[in-house]
């Protein structure tokens, strides 16, 4: 059982970063695993399998959910208090980004390389790289190459843009009928934000305070004709179906998952714009510093059987994070059943030759990406924000 304050090795981790040796618990322990990027949607089978298959190790799991915006400072909170409450963190590069950038996560990659080994030659090439991305504070679990993509109502759009220009002179065209999430809790509003740099041919793609001045321009162009920016994707893909707005902006996941779960249309097509080059996705297995020595045992365990070829085949899911495995060598063919058949029905064949033909991009490292976020909060978009 955790004691009410952390010991002065656990204050010592949050403070330097240390982490203390792991411990083999005597008793199995309570985790409490925070999702904050949808994640448990490709994990959570895979997760339970692994409480169900370690008894000695895992008493029970908690799962809650929460925004990429809101963890960091509620970590933040926990951990000047003394009581981290949350063992584990799932989440996208936004949320990783915020907290790296406040020195809240531990340094899983390499504290936990005992247990983990060379797990970065396993992982796909791309998947390689998000992992680098990460600078040691998570452990890539799912990548997809993701976006940006235009998603969008053929019955209202029977001439979908071909390049971010003509994207701009149909939004002026149709005001309001284009929409995007804030970047700051949205894969393909993030991806968008990131895309656009190499679609317009920006000086500096890693740059956003210095090399984007394309960018923000297009992007301050573009909000004028933009109602309101919905603070998650999901609102996105219900006024697409609703028909409120006919063009929205999506990856690969956001297209297939909400039309395979009968949340939009079937019927909704896809485009790549001219010239874009994928900004990929991951999503990671993050730390919070503070958390006990046996309690981190458990996890780094966790996060070897969460890297298997077996774990791995069920993040196909219904194709939220298409595809998804961040391993080599895990075909749809080793998926469930109900992956292979709703990847066959929703998925695309053209997404084949889309990833093979253009460039895979990594995302910003976590200090640009917070830059660019706040930046897109203060001068682009924030004020018209709606939850």
């Amino acid at each position: 059982m955790r004691p009410s304050r952390n010991s002065p090795t656990q204050q010592q981790q949050q403070q330097t970063g240390a982490a203390e040796p792991v411990t083999k618990p005597t008793q199995p322990v309570k985790l409490t695993i925070a999702d904050v990027a949808g994640n448990l949607q490709l994990t959570q089978k895979a997760i339970e399998k692994f409480r169900d298959d370690h008894k000695d190790l895992v008493s029970s799991i908690e799962f809650t959910r929460s925004t990429a915006p809101e963890l960091p400072g509620k970590i933040d909170a926990q951990q000047k208090a003394g009581r981290v409450e949350i063992d584990l963190v799932l989440t996208g590069t936004d949320a990783l980004a915020a907290g790296a950038s406040k020195g809240l996560w531990e340094k899983v990659a390499d504290n936990a390389k005992p247990v983990l080994g060379n797990f970065e030659a396993t992982l796909r090439e791309p998947a390689q790289r998000m992992q680098k991305l990460a600078e040691g504070n998570g452990i890539i679990v799912v990548y997809y190459p993701s976006g940006p993509l235009i998603e969008y109502n053929p019955a209202k759009v029977p001439n979908a843009p071909k390049t971010a220009q003509e994207l701009l002179d149909w939004a002026k065209a149709h005001p309001n009928k284009l929409m995007y999430a804030r970047p700051a809790n949205s894969g393909p509003g993030r991806t968008f934000l990131m895309g656009l740099s190499y679609l317009l041919g920006d000086s500096n793609p890693k740059d956003p305070a210095a090399g984007w001045d394309k960018t923000w321009k297009y992007l301050s162009d573009l909000g004028r004709y933009v109602e309101y920016y919905p603070s998650g994707t999901s609102a996105v893909m219900k006024e697409l179906a609703q028909g409120t707005r006919d063009i929205v902006v999506s990856t690969t996941g956001w297209d297939i998952n909400p039309r395979a779960l009968g949340q939009v249309p079937k019927e909704m097509k896809t485009a790549a714009l001219q010239g874009f080059h994928w900004v990929a996705d991951a999503q990671y297995m993050v730390v919070p510093k503070g958390v006990s020595a046996e309690k981190r045992y458990v996890l780094y365990e966790l996060m070897k059987y969460m890297l298997t070829k077996q774990a791995q085949a069920q993040t196909y899911d219904q194709g939220y994070f298409y595809p998804g495995p961040a391993v080599k060598d895990v075909p749809l063919s080793m998926a469930p059943a109900d992956s292979q058949k709703a990847l066959l029905k929703f998925g695309r064949p053209e997404y084949e030759a889309l990833i093979s033909g253009n460039p895979i991009e990594t995302p910003l490292d976590a200090s640009a990406m917070v830059t660019a976020f706040e930046r897109w909060d203060r001068e682009i978009g924030g004020s018209k924000v709606k939850k």
